[in-house]
């Protein structure tokens, strides 16, 4: 009587890929400098056109739009007017350069990944820096109009609004912040579920809990006024659904990939 033959340990597809600590640093090094030269050049080719002060003008018209006639914003520092424009000008350059950053930190990485972790961390990564964009694109050109018009609406007639340059900088960064994380809500909801740390039922149960968190969120990283809190609470909540879809569908697609690419059992 034969003894039944063992299954074939399947063959790593990294086997050999592996390099000495050295030739990663030398890696990790050559990736930066390669990201650091991309935004350095859009840097460049930002302060040539439109320019530090312009791009600073495009920053502030949702503002200034809504500005008494005649008001203009102010700087308080002595520096602020050089300052400010600069730090939105690094800011410009690192948003437009993000794919060639996003790309370098994808090549350095993607060798040690196996082929099923490239079919998940690939599309994760794009659709959320698309996401984090749609954020900040929806918090300039509806958000801020919005809010704006709601504070002016309870300003004094005998108070003319000239805000402070840096002071509506911290606001901005904070609000493109916010937003952009908060659109990311559809990426945690399909990562946490991929992971098997939770069931898409799981998910539907929190639904209501996950309403309360986001006004809870929304009160705490906006403005006191009630048209940011829900500019961003309700999207949250809308996302949160496009999520629980979202991972139906790409538990289902990869789990069918990894199927397809286990080995079969052996044959007798």
């Amino acid at each position: 009587m034969t003894e039944p033959t063992s299954k074939p340990e399947p063959e790593d597809e990294l086997a050999g890929t592996e390099q000495p600590f050295v030739a990663h640093l030398m890696e990790l090094r050559d990736r930066l400098i390669k990201a650091l030269v991309a935004v350095g050049v859009v840097a460049g080719v930002l302060a040539l056109y439109p320019g530090p002060g312009a791009l600073y003008d495009v920053l502030a018209a949702p503002l200034v739009a809504h500005l008494p006639a005649g008001a203009t914003m102010i700087a308080t520092s002595v520096i602020s007017p050089f300052m400010v424009p600069l730090k939105i000008l690094l800011m410009a350059a690192f948003l437009i350069a993000l794919p060639v950053v996003l790309y370098q930190v994808w090549a350095f990485v993607a060798p040690g990944l196996y082929s099923h972790e490239k079919k998940l961390v690939l599309p994760l990564v794009v659709s959320s820096t698309v996401l984090f964009f749609l954020g900040v694109a929806f918090c300039y050109f509806f958000v801020f109009g919005k809010v704006f018009t709601f504070i002016q609406s309870f300003a004094p007639k005998s108070i003319t609004a000239a805000p402070d340059i840096e002071a509506y900088l911290s606001f901005v960064l904070t609000m493109f912040l916010a937003f952009g994380l908060a659109f990311e809500v559809p990426i945690a909801v399909v990562v946490l579920a991929r992971l098997g740390m939770v069931t898409v039922e799981q998910l539907r149960a929190f639904r209501g809990y996950f309403i309360v968190l986001a006004f809870v969120i929304a009160a705490i990283v906006t403005p006191p006024d009630v048209v940011s809190q829900l500019a961003l609470a309700i999207p949250m909540c809308l996302l949160y659904e496009v999520g629980i879809w979202a991972a139906q569908l790409f538990i289902k697609h990869t789990k069918a990939a990894e199927e397809e690419d286990a080995p079969g059992p052996a044959a007798s």
